[in-house]
Formats: structure tokens, C-alpha cells, sequence
């Protein structure tokens, strides 16, 4: 299963997991720590301390840029029929 190096506090990681939804990938979240110095275990996997990175089942990790994670995914996959509905969802519960 891929897994997703992120930290619930940054924008760029709740993009992706955005995404990770309205295509209906499973996958598990891994929480990196606040300081990029202490991401051993990110970037023994990784090769980076960036945040957020996608590390797919073969190893292959896209690093620190959501844009390219969210890029890679919609080449992969499809959108799940009620997308619109997690975008709403999500509208929703932002923050004001």
C-alpha cells in the first residue's frame, strides 16, 4: 500500500489527502515531526525530509511537491462517482 509522509498541519499534505479521497485510494498516513531534522526515517525511505511525499509500494517516492503527487494520482487513477461530494464536504469543514 502507498504511504503518505505528511503532517496534518500542513496545506500542502491535506491537499493531497484531499485528493487521496475523491479518488478513493487507500493508503497509510505516516506523521513526520515538526522539524525536517528529525525526519530520519523520511529520508532513509525517501531520500528527503519534504513534506508532503508519496512513497508507492515499489519504493518509488514523489517528494514535497503536491502539485506532482496530485498530477501522478489523477494519471493513475479515476475519480470515485461522489468526489463532488467530498469537495463539498470538505468546503464545508475549512477553516474560516
Amino acid at each position: 500500500m502507498d504511504e503518505l509522509y505528511q503532517a496534518e498541519w500542513c496545506p500542502h499534505s491535506h491537499r493531497v489527502r484531499q485528493r487521496l479521497s475523491e479518488l478513493g485510494v487507500s493508503f497509510i498516513a505516516r506523521q513526520v515531526p515538526a522539524d525536517p531534522g528529525d525526519r530520519e526515517e523520511l529520508r532513509r525511505r525517501a531520500g528527503s525530509d519534504e513534506i508532503p511525499t508519496l512513497v508507492l509500494e515499489d519504493g518509488t517516492a514523489i517528494n514535497g511537491d503536491a502539485d506532482a503527487i496530485i498530477a501522478f494520482l489523477d494519471e493513475r487513477y479515476s475519480e470515485r462517482l461522489d468526489a463532488q461530494d467530498h469537495r463539498e464536504r470538505a468546503a464545508e469543514h475549512a477553516p474560516a
